[in-house]
C-alpha cells in the first residue's frame, strides 16, 4: 500500500513563512554581493545576517498601513536589524526580490513534482513488466479492434511519463533564473555583477535581459508543463475507469473494507479516485491558460499577473502533487481480472481476426476490394445473427474456394498478434 497523501511537504513550500524566508535569502545574498564588490561595509553585512528575521503577523500588521507587501516586509526586517538595515535593498526594486524568490519557490516545487514523476515511472515500469504477456482486446472508437496486452497500456503510459519527466526538467531549468536589475532592467542603481553573484549564491542563472520583472513566458512554460502532466494523468484515469465499467470490468479501483460506493445502492463500487483525477486536470488546464494570459504586460511591467500567480502557481503545484500521489496509489493497488479480459476478447465471436482473413485471401490472389467484400459481408452477419465468424466464413463458398477450414482456424489465434511484444518492450529495457 502507498502511504496516505499528506500536504505538508508541498504545502510548506507555499507558506508565508517560506515565501518571506526566500525574500530574506535574496536580500541577504544581495548584501553579501554588494560587500564583496566593496559597495557596503562587510561588518554591516555580518550584522544583517546575524540579526535579520521577520514575523508574519507583524508584516501583515504593517501592510494594513503601507498596502505594499515588500515595504511591509522590509520595515519588519529593519525593526530587527536596526542601523545596518539601511544597506538592505539598496538599488533594488520589489520585483528583484519577489520574482527571484518566486523562481526559487517554483524550482523547489518543481523538484518535488519531479520526484513524484520518477516514482510514477517506476510503478508503471513494474506494472508493464507484470502484465507484459496478459492478453486483452484493443479498442478503437470504443469498439473491439485486435488483441494487445495489458502491459502495453502501462508501457505507453511509461513512455509518456518519461517525456513528462523531461518536460518537467526543462521547465525547472527555464524557471531557475534570477533578476536583480532594478526598476526597468537597466541596472541603473545596482551593477550586473550583483545579480551574477546573487544568482550564483542561490543556485539560479541570471536572466539575460529583464524589465522590472522576469518575463512570464517562463512561468507559462512551467504551468503548461504542469497541465500536460495533468492531461497524462487524466488519460490514465479515463482509460482505467472505462475498463471498470460493469459491461467491461477488466480492472477495478481498489475498494477498501468498509468503503461505501453509494448512499442509495449498496452494490456500487465506483471509480471515484480516477474521476477525481480527471476533474482536477481541468483546473490545471484552466490555470495554464491564466499563465499564458500573464505573458503580455503593459510596457516594462504592470501587476495584472501578480494576483493571478498568487493563486495559480501554489494551487497547480499542490494539485499536481496530489494527483500524482493518487495515480501512484491507485495503480499500485489496481485490481486486474485477466480472465475477464480473455472472455471479453471472445465476445465478438471471432470478428477480431477479420484482418488476418482479409490478408490471407489477398495472399491467395484475390483483389483487396473483393477480399474485403467477402470478409465484411460475413462479419456483418455475425453482428446481426450472433453466429460464429469462423463458421460463417467456412460455410461461404466464395471464401472456401481459397481457404480451407483448417487454414481459417489457424488464423484465429490471438498469440499471432502479440509476437512482437518482446521487441516493443526491449525498447524500454524490459
Amino acid at each position: 500500500m502507498i502511504e496516505r497523501y499528506t500536504l505538508p511537504e508541498m504545502g510548506r513550500i507555499w507558506t508565508l513563512e517560506n515565501k518571506f524566508q526566500k525574500w530574506l535569502d535574496v536580500e541577504i545574498a544581495a548584501c553579501e554581493a554588494m560587500a564583496e564588490l566593496g559597495r557596503i561595509p562587510a561588518e554591516a553585512v555580518e550584522a544583517i545576517k546575524r540579526k535579520a528575521r521577520f514575523d508574519v503577523e507583524r508584516i501583515n500588521e504593517i501592510e494594513k498601513t503601507t498596502n505594499h507587501d515588500v515595504i511591509a516586509f522590509l520595515t519588519c526586517v529593519a525593526e530587527y536589524v536596526g542601523e545596518e538595515s539601511k544597506y538592505i535593498h539598496m538599488g533594488m526594486t520589489s520585483s528583484d526580490v519577489v520574482d527571484t524568490a518566486q523562481c526559487l519557490l517554483m524550482k523547489e516545487a518543481g523538484e518535488l513534482l519531479l520526484r513524484r514523476l520518477e516514482t510514477l515511472r517506476d510503478v508503471l515500469r513494474e506494472k508493464a513488466r507484470e502484465y507484459k504477456y496478459t492478453p486483452m482486446i484493443g479498442r478503437t472508437h470504443g469498439i473491439h479492434a485486435e488483441p494487445i496486452t495489458f502491459g502495453m497500456k502501462f508501457l505507453l503510459w511509461l513512455a509518456e511519463t518519461e517525456r513528462n519527466i523531461e518536460r518537467m526538467r526543462r521547465a525547472i531549468e527555464t524557471i531557475s533564473v534570477g533578476k536583480i536589475s532594478g526598476a526597468v532592467g537597466t541596472y541603473a542603481n545596482i551593477p550586473p555583477e550583483v545579480e551574477e553573484r546573487v544568482c550564483a549564491k542561490l543556485g539560479l542563472k541570471p536572466a539575460p535581459i529583464s524589465t522590472q520583472v522576469i518575463q512570464r513566458d517562463r512561468h507559462a512554460e512551467y504551468m503548461t508543463t504542469i497541465a500536460v502532466i495533468g492531461a497524462t494523468l487524466e488519460k490514465i484515469a479515463t482509460e482505467l475507469r472505462n475498463l471498470q465499467r460493469t459491461d467491461i470490468r477488466e480492472v477495478e479501483e481498489y475498494f477498501a473494507k468498509g468503503q461505501k460506493g453509494s448512499s442509495a445502492m449498496p452494490h456500487k463500487r465506483n471509480p471515484i479516485t480516477w474521476e477525481r483525477i480527471s476533474g482536477l486536470a481541468r483546473i490545471l488546464r484552466g490555470n495554464a491558460l491564466a499563465a499564458l494570459e500573464n505573458v503580455a504586460l503593459w510596457h516594462e511591467r504592470d501587476i495584472s499577473h501578480s494576483s493571478v500567480e498568487r493563486v495559480i502557481i501554489p494551487d497547480s503545484t499542490i494539485l499536481l502533487d496530489y494527483m500524482l500521489h493518487l495515480t501512484i496509489k491507485t495503480i499500485s493497488n489496481l485490481l486486474v481480472y485477466p480472465e475477464t479480459m480473455l472472455e471479453n476478447m471472445e465476445r465478438t465471436r471471432g470478428l477480431i481476426y477479420s484482418q488476418r482473413v482479409l490478408l490471407a485471401l489477398v495472399e491467395k490472389g484475390l483483389l483487396r476490394e473483393k477480399a474485403y467484400e467477402l470478409v465484411q459481408r460475413n462479419a456483418m452477419r455475425v453482428w446481426a445473427t450472433k453466429e460464429n465468424f469462423l463458421d460463417l466464413l467456412a460455410a461461404d463458398p466464395e471464401v472456401s474456394q481459397y481457404l480451407s477450414r483448417e487454414e481459417l482456424e489457424s488464423l484465429f489465434d490471438y498469440k499471432w498478434y502479440l509476437r512482437h511484444v518482446d521487441r516493443i518492450f526491449a525498447r524500454f529495457g524490459l
